[in-house]
């Protein structure tokens, strides 16, 4: 397995965030189960002349945090996290969580508010990104809540998520090299366009994406990766969607989500189970209720949702939508303390139309 741990740091540090000599490199992670892969990444950072700093936190301190904070204390963002966020030249975070579900009774209202509060250090990698002045990646190391989570082994998660990751190649980095060979084929089509519809059960929307950049995900920012996304004109989305896939954001889940949509921003809003928990998010901010992202995702080896994001948003056959911020790179303006990541299963009666032209249909691409 130390082979793997090698594999997998080899591309996080010299393809996924390009760390080079002199670089600051910032390795955060929640937990100690991740220590066989930080070493790794620590390891790699080294021999390629950067300077390694290493954040390891315990998950229980988030829950012991907004059982206790009080409105200040849930407002205040500490000097040495912006100083991180400044300066930093490459951020790898590594997930690794021992309780999935331990932030699933949290108090909605004050998670909320910390969202909110914490928007600051969120636009700031999303600015400095923009710029070409921080690259960032986020990746899971495999432990039981995961495994649990997705209801395999844990050896089985291992696998999936080798081979999501393609780590079982030889040459992972060549394969994620094509994949976004074909993608960028795929959004060189897509940008221009000035309308994207969407069709298939209880759905029939659509989001204008004039002067917005459609952007392909090939392992630089997600490991793993492989989608396609733009963010939409602030104001444009019109009609209804409907999410079959479980939604779950920061441990709390919503099942069968329905939204209505009109001028760009949610007007209506029912779930299955966890309809309060949708809305209390809903109601975070300013911008929570528009559309910071859509998505189509092309990764054909993760075809099952496993109750993790990272992977889930990745599934070949699927689009999502997230709720909140959007993406400066794509041209996109809206600043929220949200951005969840609502996924669609879009294999059967589904349709995408550019422009009203077809590009997609039953969960793959016809252009």
């Amino acid at each position: 397995m130390n082979n793997f741990y090698q594999k997998y740091a080899d591309v996080l540090v010299n393809y996924s965030t390009k760390v080079k000599k002199n670089d600051l490199v910032i390795i955060k992670t929640q937990s100690y189960l991740a220590e066989p892969l930080i070493k790794e990444i620590y390891r790699a950072v080294l021999k390629n002349g950067a300077h390694p700093v290493v954040r390891c936190s315990f998950e229980s301190l988030s829950e012991i945090f907004i059982k206790n904070a009080d409105d200040n204390q849930l407002n205040y963002i500490d000097e040495m996290s912006k100083i991180e966020f400044e300066k930093a030249d490459k951020i790898i975070s590594i997930g690794a969580p021992l309780n999935v579900k331990s932030m699933a009774n949290a108090n909605s209202d004050k998670m909320a508010k910390r969202s909110k509060a914490t928007r600051e250090l969120s636009q700031t990698m999303l600015k400095r990104s923009e710029k070409g002045e921080l690259n960032w990646v986020i990746a899971d190391f495999p432990t039981q809540a995961l495994s649990q989570e997705a209801k395999m082994s844990l050896d089985e998660y291992e696998e999936f998520l080798i081979n999501s990751c393609y780590l079982d190649l030889e040459n992972p980095v060549q394969k994620w090299i094509e994949i976004g060979q074909e993608q960028k084929r795929i959004v060189s089509k897509l940008n221009g366009t000035k309308k994207l519809h969407i069709t298939g059960e209880k759905t029939d929307i659509t989001f204008g994406v004039e002067n917005r950049l459609w952007i392909s995900c090939d392992g630089i920012n997600n490991f793993p990766d492989g989608e396609i996304f733009t963010s939409p004109v602030e104001d444009s989305a019109e009609g209804e969607i409907y999410f079959d896939f479980p939604a779950i954001y920061r441990g709390n889940q919503a099942d069968k989500i329905h939204l209505k949509l009109k001028e760009g921003r949610v007007i209506e809003a029912s779930a299955q189970t966890g309809e309060d928990f949708l809305n209390s998010m809903l109601n975070m901010d300013e911008g929570s209720r528009l559309v910071g992202e859509i998505a189509i995702g092309t990764n054909e080896r993760i075809k099952n949702v496993t109750g993790n994001i990272l992977f889930d948003e990745k599934i070949g056959g699927s689009v999502h939508m997230a709720l909140g911020a959007s993406y400066p790179e794509t041209g996109g303006k809206n600043v929220s303390g949200l951005h969840w990541d609502i996924i669609k299963n879009m294999k059967n009666n589904s349709c995408i139309y550019a422009d009203d032209k077809l590009i997609y249909k039953d969960g793959r691409f016809v252009i």
